[in-house]
């Protein structure tokens, strides 16, 4: 009897021998192999990370299937764009150039937790340890911005002045009497640095604490550093409405868009000259940099810039969750492991929102997705909500503030009068948005699309003033 492959199924042909003895050979070989590659040392230094070329080059596929000994000229041009930014603190202490001018300076600094150099230090520790080695410069004065130098404190909690346990150092608060430092506090210093981390949008008030102390600095003729960083949502888009005059405040400081796309060094020269601020300034531009990165493409390690802004995604979003769920009876996630992911409330129908959301002109790069939602902490704690997740299918064409006013819109349409906007003439929502247009023009019953249009004019006036200041490509 034969088998279905024609031999017996009683015995082994001399066929079958052979293939066997091959067999037992190549395994042989392979085994061989693999042993010499485990022995060969790793090429590069033992202490550096495995860079972006490695990953590249190993594992991209080649084009149709085949096998190539080196990366293709896009694989090269994709390891170029993904080598790692030099940070404004990382070219100060390795530039000679700047390093000459911390040379036995007294020295302030404002910064956070999250002003880190490319391997996580700490900027105030690194200027604690290299000023003294600088013709015996000192780090003497630390000023904290809101959630505190070590980032430990909720948003809108008051910041006290304290002692820096790590440094020694005594730290200032500018989130409590005083957003500014007073005369006294900068009495006896050399220089001021700045060095903090910006998230992109203008109500994120790290650039407000940044226009005071270059005020500040001005009055007291302090010559001011700022130590520039990315803008981890890009810096080629702009978006939302330009704030006007009449609703400037600590979350909206100066008439810019929501969504700015600069980086804080560029927005320090756009403040300091356009609103006449008369700093002595100058910025310690990044290396490598381009309008083009998001946070992903930098190369650099993400450290939450405050307790809400876990991951970059998070910091795309606040654009959006960040204006409706801070100010209206929205949640925006915040209370969730994943906040400014979720536009959610008791009365919300989910499938409702999703289906509309998803087909609204808006929508381009996000999905919303129907789900429901319990807060454990802020708003709504304990409540179940019906809910959007956001997701950022395609980060790059995502354009937060416009999805939010036509979110806004839709939750308007579906569910007339549930949405409740804050009362009085200069209420939170109008002064993170930057003008009333907006919440008149929803309550009017106007589309996403006539609203949108309203801010064109002013964002293209923004654009042509701005090229002035950019300092990158």
């Amino acid at each position: 009897m034969r088998s279905l492959h024609g031999r017996q199924s009683g015995g082994h042909s001399t066929r079958d021998i052979a293939a066997l003895i091959t067999a037992v050979v190549l395994l042989g070989v392979c085994v061989t192999a693999l042993a010499v590659v485990w022995m060969m040392p790793w090429q590069g230094a033992a202490d550096e990370p495995l860079t972006s070329a490695a990953v590249v080059t190993t594992a991209a596929a080649a084009p149709e299937g085949k096998v190539t000994s080196a990366p293709s000229e896009q694989q090269v041009a994709t390891v170029q764009q993904t080598e790692t930014v030099q940070l404004g603190i990382d070219v100060l202490l390795t530039d000679e150039g700047w390093r000459a001018r911390l040379r036995g300076k007294r020295v302030g600094l404002v910064t956070n937790q999250a002003a880190v150099d490319a391997h996580l230090q700490a900027t105030a520790d690194r200027l604690a340890s290299a000023l003294p080695g600088l013709g015996g410069g000192k780090l003497v004065a630390l000023f904290a911005p809101e959630h505190g130098l070590r980032g430990d404190r909720p948003a809108g909690q008051t910041v006290p002045d304290e002692i820096d346990p790590v440094t020694g150092v005594k730290v200032y608060s500018l989130y409590g009497s005083n957003r500014a430092p007073t005369p006294a506090q900068l009495q006896g210093l050399d220089l001021l640095i700045i060095d903090l981390p910006d998230i992109g949008w203008r109500h994120y008030t790290y650039i407000s604490t940044m226009a005071y102390v270059l005020q500040a600095a001005a009055s007291a003729r302090l010559p001011v550093l700022v130590l520039d960083r990315p803008n981890p949502i890009g810096g080629e888009i702009i978006e939302g409405p330009v704030a006007e005059p009449d609703f400037l405040s600590f979350v909206g400081i100066y008439p810019i868009p929501l969504r700015h796309g600069m980086t804080i060094g560029e927005l320090a020269l756009y403040f300091n000259r356009e609103f006449k601020l008369g700093a002595q300034l100058e910025v310690v531009p990044m290396k490598g940099w381009r309008r083009w990165m998001l946070w992903a493409d930098t190369g650099l390690p993400w450290v939450s810039p405050s307790p809400q802004i876990p991951t970059p995604e998070a910091a795309l979003l606040f654009g959006l969750g960040g204006v409706l769920g801070e100010t209206l009876n929205l949640s925006d996630g915040v209370g969730t492991a994943k906040p400014f992911s979720y536009i959610g409330a008791e009365w919300i129908d989910p499938f409702r929102l999703a289906a509309a959301a998803n087909a609204a002109a808006n929508a381009t790069g996000l999905y919303f997705r129907p789900t429901y939602i319990v807060p454990f902490g802020y708003k709504f704690a304990g409540k179940r909500l019906g809910a959007v997740e956001i997701h950022l299918v395609n980060p790059r064409l995502a354009r937060p503030a416009a999805a939010g006013i036509e979110l806004l819109v839709l939750l308007h349409k579906l569910w007339p009068g549930k949405v409740q906007f804050p009362t009085g003439q200069r209420n939170m929502f109008d002064l993170i948005v930057g003008t009333a247009s907006v919440r008149k023009q929803v309550v009017a019953g106007s589309s996403a699309a006539e609203i949108l249009a309203g801010f064109q004019a002013e964002l293209e006036r923004f654009a042509t003033r701005r090229k002035a200041y950019l300092l990158y490509n």
